[in-house]
């Protein structure tokens, strides 16, 4: 797990909504994959897309591109060309408003954070623990590394497990 690249993907997305873009790309890993669709499950961002450094075709109703679309003339994954695989991200706006705020990492390559289950549910109820800040807001979200997959901080206070601190959504 490379959280130099993830560090690298969060200033992104930050720039991204700041920059009003309705659809980005980040490169395509595992990780980002994960971190990507948990923000999608979470509602940050409306759509996820795996696809190569051309922008896939948007949907004709919805206006951004969708999993379940079938592109002509896509090519298959092959040695030659994993490298320029890109995931591409459809941003969310309301009311003038990006829904995703401010991206920003807990975990350093030099300094990793983990926590257990008392600790994060301290930090769900607002309280800080382990040098990580409680979270104060409703829409603010804390993404963990478990190892069943990568989960937001209250998923994992339920399921009762710990992992390594990914990023804050504030």
């Amino acid at each position: 797990m490379s959280l130099v690249n993830l560090a690298h993907v969060c200033s992104h997305l930050n720039n991204a909504t700041k920059a009003r873009l309705g659809l980005t790309s980040i490169p395509n890993s595992n990780l980002h994959l994960k971190l990507c669709q948990a923000l999608q499950n979470s509602g940050y961002i409306s759509s996820v897309v795996r696809g190569g450094p051309t922008p896939p075709p948007a949907h004709p109703i919805l206006g951004f591109p969708t999993a379940s679309d079938e592109v002509e003339g896509v090519e298959a994954i092959t040695r030659d060309n994993v490298a320029s695989r890109r995931l591409w991200l459809g941003l969310k706006y309301w009311r003038n408003e990006a829904v995703l705020g401010k991206v920003s990492m807990i975990s350093k390559p030099k300094r990793r954070v983990n926590l257990n289950v008392e600790d994060l549910r301290l930090i769900v109820r607002g309280y800080e623990g382990k040098h990580v800040a409680g979270l104060r807001s409703p829409g603010e979200s804390l993404y963990l590394s478990t190892d069943r997959g990568i989960l937001e901080a209250r998923e994992c206070v339920e399921k009762k497990i710990g992992g390594l601190v990914l990023c804050r959504v504030a």
